[in-house]
Parts: structure tokens; C-alpha cells; sequence
């Protein structure tokens, strides 16, 4: 990631833009911050944050008009927080705070002319800089409306502890003006407060620097009413001056300086309709604090509020585009953010949440295509899926051939590695229904290879997709039926020439397989993230659900908004525990049974405990109760693949296949509930165990553990050492526990 990529990606999340209130606000004090203390009751707190940026707050927080009303979002729900009256409130209740303190002098100095409003705001904005600020004027505050006894009086005393030497009773004239250019590095008029006839010679002001036609000099338009305005012209006429004496661009950069259009999303989804808390006489402590709670503490996090991803993280993803590009700078990376980068499920639901189209899956899938081709990859971030993959892509698994008794094909059915690991009745059944109904439908049992494009292998993603491509030429470019939404998604990206249709589609068009009986319950719909932009197969589950007797109901995050179970983007594989988070927030967003048309949603939500079916429960049903059935585990969807592809063609292509067994296969073993826990989580395969264990009866080299009779002995058949506990038996062995990892002592021998 270059670091203009950086720049754009970081420009485009708006968590960061200021809440509209205080982009409205001309001073934009921190209307958020200050609800929230006040909402409290810590109304000192409150009064420091609004301290903090006004000019003379015990002044302007009495006359403030509340010129953030109009842009308060919560005006469409309720009304706008009525900020004038919480201010006053604060400013009568709160403890006074010390005085500001003035940066170091500049050495440079300046004349106010005008004592009212705009020429004491400038004077204190001007002071607080390290400028030597003189205030000449005919009256103090001879602009501003009564005021509380001693509040003017306070703040005048403040301005003085900031250097402000204050001349009042003095006769402006335009000789008086003429002085003060000669002797000073700069003037300020508040033209509401001195005479016409020092104006005449300036001209109109410019609008955005307040300058006038005589170098040095600025002056506030006439004609504003508005204290706060008033107050933001002196604080304009401070930068002004501020960048006049250092010589630098008096008009860049100066976009936010007044109020100006923040791009902050905040939804009103979610948020109830409260009226306005009124008060003739002003607010009490419990006015004040009901109304500030009525502040929904504007922000956007749309994104976040749906991704479980996104708030595991705590940040955002301007934060995490920042993370990333960190990471790319160290040599391998760093543990942390390297499987911040590899727990994205890469869905695309941020992106269609996000008001500004940012895309973290597209963040995370080129930081990983970048890893992997730096070398920078965690070895063991993917490896299991990557051989599952391969697995499933092996001899034993695959299989591409058209129908029995056929040399051709109208037809290809694609179920998917998945689906056949995890319910090959229902692919077997699924297939024979098609070729009853269509005829000449071939089969073509393989991955479509999205775990190497999820894991950033591109290369590998496009010899695997160039294998699938040969294969359905071999078999005459037949139109795919795909039954997986992610297989759907990812063969039309990678055989862009191919007609790839959906089985609900074609199912919609033929109709429901015979037999099938009503079902007559209530079910929530899972849209799996796959099927996030793909209305038309939405809509074809729906149609079937409801030609099923089916009532739906719909999760909250759904359809475009759909949330990954926690399988896709390998997220299950590169961080278990998140996979698992994932999974339960999806399981509880119904309370209903689910139906699916993924088996990974179906899987990974049934793991949470959560009763789910996949839509060929309902379609060819072959149990009692498909919403009981258990996830299977890594050993069992491997052994379905297998035995599937031997079952199909020995029942319909009456061919039966002679298995020859690998040499590890003969060893029997029989594990502990402990063991099969460690085995599923750790990813460890039967015939991972099968391994070490024929290693042993070959080379006997074992430890034993004297206080159990437990024997330990271990084998690394790759690049991964696996490690057997376990005691023999009159059937072969008990194994007690297992674990691997990666590491090789130097000098070892193999």
C-alpha cells in the first residue's frame, strides 16, 4: 500500500468528521463532549469543555444563540437539543476554571480598536497566541446585552491575566488609527464600535480574511447581530493576523474555519422520538441533565454496529488502514496486526453499510496478496484449508464426467467441496432429482478455489481456476448449476465465458422435487455474504421456501446486509475463536430455526448450538430432524468427500473403483472425548495420527510417562511436527491427546 492509497482509503471512513452540531457551530465547540458531562450532572466538566474553546465563555455561554440547532440531527427525532439553555445553565452552576495561559510572546504586536464583542474576542484570541495585544475603545462591551452582575467584569479581568492592556474612555479617530498602523504589526477594527469615519479609506472587508485595502490592517463586517458570530469573527481575524506577521498564505487551508458541511453519518434507525425538555424560567439539575441525554452522541460506525470483525478490532477501519499500512513497513510483520489482517471474513457487508462505500475486505485481501508475495505470510495462517483444498482437488475427491450412458452435456451440476463434505446424501440426491428432471446433466465434483484467493494466493486461485476451466471444456462447456452462493460468485469470476446459473433457479423453473411434502413451520431465512448482491438467487430461495409451506422471517442483517457465519475469508481457520464469535452473532440474530442455502452458514451457526438446516433438509429430507444435526468434524468431512465419490460411481456409473490403500491406513486407533476435542480445534486429522503411528510401529522410538504408562512419541511427515500421546490396547491404541507445531530444533535429525 503506497501512502497515497492511504491518504484516499483513510479520506473515505467519516467516524472521525465532526458531529454536525459542531461543524455547524461558528466557534464549533464540542456540543457532543459537553452533552455527555452534562448528561452526567459533572457540569464542571461540562464547563471546561466549553471553557476550552470560547472566547469570554462566561459571556458567550449566556448569549449564545444555538446556530447549531438547524444542523442538529436529532431535530428529525424529537427536536434540537436546546444548547442555548444547557450553556446558560452550565455557566450559572459549574465552577469557574482558572484563566487560560497564553503561549510564549511572538514579539509581535497588535492594536484592537472596539470594544465590543468582535474586538474582545479578537483581543483574547490574539492574547492566548503570544501576540501583545492593546484594546482601545470608547466603551467595554458597549455592544453586548445585560449581563449578570460581575460576569463582564470576570471575564475582563481574565483578559488582563492574558496580557491584554486595556484602554478604555479613548476617542478613536482615524489619525488615532493612522498611529497604530505606523506602530504596530497589525490592526484590528471592530467596526461595530468605532466611528464611521475610521472606515471610510479601508473598503469592504474581504470575506474570508477580513482584511481590508490598507496592509496590516483588518476589520469585522458591520451589521452582525450574532454574539457567536460576532465571537468567530475575532477568532477569523486572529488567524488572519497569525499567518500575516509569519508571511504565509493568508487564504489555505481555512475551509473549516467557520461553519461548513460535515460529512459524519448518524442513523436515526434505532433511535426513539424524545420531545423537547421545556423550562420558562431556565433549567434545573434534572432539566438540564434530561435534556443532554437526549443527545445521541452523533457518530457513524454503521459499519461497525454490524461486524463482529469490526468491534473484536475496538477500532474502525481508518484505524485499521493505518494498522495495515504499519505492517507492511516491518520485516515480517507483527503478530497482532498480522491476524487483524488475515480475521477479516473478506464478506463486503462494511461496504454496503458504510455511507462512503469503504471496503475492508478489499483492504485485507490485497494486504494479504502483498504478504504472500513479500514472503511475509504467517505460514500457519492458512496451511489447513490450503490442504484441504488440495485434498479436495486429489484423486480421491474429484470427479468430472457426464451423465451415465451420456457423451454429452446440457448440464453441469457443481455442488462444491463443502457441500459435499458436509451433507453428501444431499448432493447425491440433489444430482439424481436434476438428472431425472433435465436429463443430460454431468457432474463435476472440485473446489472452486476460494480458499486460495481468500487466503491472497491469486496464483494459485488462477491455476485452479485454469484446472476447472479445462475440465468443463473436456466435457463440452456445458451451463454450471451451482448449489453453493460462494461457488456461484467465484465461478463467475474466474469462467467468465461459462453460463452459470443457480440450482434455486433452475429448481424455480422446474419446480419442487416430487414428493416433497409441505412443511407448515416458521423458519429464518439466512442470507449467506456470498449472496449479498445477487437479488435474483434471494429471490429463488424465497419462492421455493414459500411454495414449501415455509413462514419466513427475516434477521436483522440480511439480504445486502448479510453477516458471514465467520467461515468465509478463512476467518474460522486463521482466528477459531473469532470464527466462533462470529458465528454465535449471526446464530442469535432469529429466534427461530434457521434455513440456509450455504452448509458453511448452516455448519458454523449448528456449532454454536443453534438449530439450522440447510434448504436441502426441506428439499430431499432424509432425516427426522435436520435442525439436530451436528456440524462434522475436519476427519468426517474428508471421509464424505471420499466415500461420496466412490458411492456415485458405484451406484450410477456402476464403476467400481478399486481403493489402493496408503500403508498408514491400516492403523487402527481409537481416541478419548479430550482427544477428539483437540483434534477438531487443532485441525488434526485422522490420518495425521495415522502417520506418527506407523511411524512408530517402523522406527519404536518412544518416551513413556511412568506415573500414567501413557507413551509420547511424535513424527513431522511435512513441515509440521505431530505429537501422539497414547496407550496400546488389544485393538491397536488409545490416543489421549495430541498436539503439532512448526518449529524444527536446528541440527535435528529428521
Amino acid at each position: 500500500m503506497e501512502q497515497a492509497d492511504l491518504r484516499e482509503l483513510e479520506s473515505k471512513c467519516i467516524q472521525e468528521e465532526a458531529p454536525k452540531c459542531v461543524a455547524a457551530c461558528p466557534l464549533h465547540v464540542d456540543a457532543r463532549t459537553f452533552c455527555s458531562f452534562m448528561a452526567q450532572r459533572r457540569w464542571d466538566k461540562a464547563w471546561q469543555v466549553l471553557a476550552k474553546t470560547m472566547p469570554l465563555p462566561g459571556v458567550l455561554a449566556r448569549l449564545c444563540e444555538g446556530l447549531c440547532r438547524v444542523d442538529c440531527v436529532r431535530k428529525d427525532a424529537g427536536g434540537s437539543i436546546e444548547m442555548g439553555l444547557l450553556e446558560r445553565f452550565c455557566a450559572e452552576n459549574a465552577k469557574p476554571v482558572a484563566s487560560p495561559r497564553p503561549l510564549p510572546s511572538r514579539g509581535k504586536s497588535v492594536a484592537v480598536l472596539g470594544g465590543g464583542m468582535t474586538g474582545l474576542c479578537g483581543a483574547w484570541e490574539m492574547a492566548r497566541r503570544g501576540f501583545n495585544v492593546t484594546l482601545h475603545c470608547a466603551i467595554l462591551g458597549e455592544d453586548l446585552p445585560e449581563l449578570p452582575e460581575g460576569v463582564l467584569d470576570n471575564e475582563l479581568a481574565s483578559l488582563e491575566k492574558l496580557g491584554v492592556v486595556i484602554s478604555s474612555g479613548e476617542a478613536l479617530t482615524p489619525d488615532v488609527l493612522s498611529s497604530f498602523v505606523d506602530e504596530k504589526d497589525a490592526v484590528f477594527i471592530d467596526s461595530a464600535c468605532v466611528p464611521s469615519d475610521c472606515l471610510s479609506d479601508l473598503g469592504k472587508p474581504d470575506s474570508l480574511t477580513l482584511g481590508t485595502t490598507k496592509i496590516g490592517v483588518f476589520a469585522s463586517r458591520l451589521n452582525e447581530k450574532s454574539a457567536v458570530l460576532q465571537a468567530a469573527a475575532g477568532r477569523r481575524v486572529a488567524n488572519s493576523i497569525e499567518r500575516f506577521t509569519q508571511g504565509v498564505s493568508m487564504v489555505t487551508g481555512r475551509e473549516l474555519e467557520g461553519p461548513y458541511e460535515s460529512r459524519l453519518f448518524t442513523s436515526l434507525e434505532k433511535i426513539d422520538s424524545l420531545p423537547l425538555v421545556e423550562s420558562e424560567d431556565g433549567y434545573s439539575e434534572e432539566n438540564a441533565r434530561d435534556e443532554a441525554k437526549r443527545c445521541i452522541q452523533c457518530e457513524c460506525l454503521e459499519c461497525v454496529k454490524g461486524c463482529e470483525y469490526l468491534r473484536h478490532y475496538k477500532y474502525y477501519p481508518k484505524v485499521y488502514a493505518r494498522q495495515i499500512y504499519n505492517n507492511e513497513s516491518i520485516v515480517m510483520g507483527t503478530r497482532q496486526a498480522n491476524t487483524m489482517i488475515n480475521s477479516c471474513t473478506l464478506c463486503g457487508q462494511c461496504e454496503v453499510l458504510c455511507p462512503e462505500d469503504f471496503s475492508m475486505a478489499d483492504v485485507c485481501l490485497a494486504a494479504r496478496q502483498n504478504m504472500v508475495e513479500r514472503g511475509k505470510m504467517p505460514p500457519s495462517a492458512h496451511e489447513f484449508a490450503l490442504r484441504d483444498m488440495a485434498f479436495a482437488d486429489g484423486e480421491k475427491c474429484v470427479l468430472h464426467r457426464h451423465a451415465p450412458g451420456e457423451s454429452t452435456s446440457e448440464y453441469l451440476f457443481f455442488p462444491g467441496c463443502q457441500l459435499t463434505a458436509s451433507d453428501p446424501e444431499g448432493v447425491e440426491a440433489a444430482y439424481a432429482d436434476l438428472h431425472e428432471r433435465l436429463g443430460s446433466v454431468g457432474l463435476m465434483l472440485h473446489c472452486c478455489g476460494a480458499p486460495a484467493e481468500w487466503s491472497g494466493r491469486h496464483r494459485m486461485f488462477e491455476e485452479s481456476m485454469a484446472v476447472l476451466k479445462k475440465k468443463w471444456k473436456d466435457l463440452g462447456s456445458p451451463r454450471i448449476i451451482a448449489a453453493c452462493p460462494t461457488c456461484l460468485k467465484t465461478l463467475r469470476q474466474g469462467l467468465s465465458d461459462a453460463e452459470i446459473v443457480s440450482h434455486w433457479s433452475i429448481l424455480r423453473a422446474v419446480g419442487l422435487p416430487s414428493g416433497v411434502a409441505s412443511k407448515e413451520c416458521t423458519l429464518a431465512v439466512n442470507d449467506p455474504c456470498a449472496a449479498r448482491h445477487d437479488t435474483i438467487l434471494r429471490e429463488d430461495v424465497r419462492v421455493l421456501l414459500d411454495q414449501l409451506h415455509v413462514d419466513m422471517t427475516e434477521p436483522e442483517y440480511n439480504g445486502e446486509l448479510a453477516q458471514c457465519c465467520g467461515y468465509g475469508g478463512l476467518l474460522s481457520e486463521a482466528n477459531p475463536e473469532l470464527g466462533m464469535a462470529v458465528a454465535e452473532v449471526r446464530a442469535k440474530g432469529a429466534d427461530e430455526d434457521f434455513v440456509t442455502y450455504c452448509i458453511m452458514c448452516r455448519d458454523m451457526i449448528a456449532k454454536t448450538g443453534k438449530r439450522a438446516m440447510h434448504l436441502y433438509d426441506l428439499l430431499y429430507p432424509r432425516r427426522d430432524d435436520p435442525g439436530a444435526r451436528p456440524s462434522p468434524g475436519y476427519p468426517a468431512r474428508r471421509e464424505n468427500r471420499v466415500h461420496l465419490r466412490e458411492k456415485l460411481l458405484r451406484d450410477v456409473w456402476r464403476q467400481d473403483e478399486t481403493h489402493v490403500a496408503e500403508p498408514y491406513e491400516s492403523i487402527e486407533f481409537a481416541v478419548t472425548d479430550h482427544a477428539a476435542r483437540i483434534m477438531e480445534e487443532r485441525r488434526i486429522l485422522k490420518s495425521d495420527i495415522q502417520k506418527v503411528l506407523l511411524q512408530l510401529d517402523q522406527s519404536g522410538k518412544q518416551l513413556v510417562n511412568n506415573e500414567t504408562g501413557h507413551f509420547l512419541t511424535s513424527f513431522r511427515p511435512v513441515v509440521v511436527t505431530y505429537w501422539v500421546e497414547y496407550e496400546s490396547t488389544e485393538n491397536g491404541y488409545l490416543v489421549h491427546n495430541t498436539w503439532c507445531h512448526r518449529m524444527k530444533i536446528k541440527g535435528a535429525q529428521s
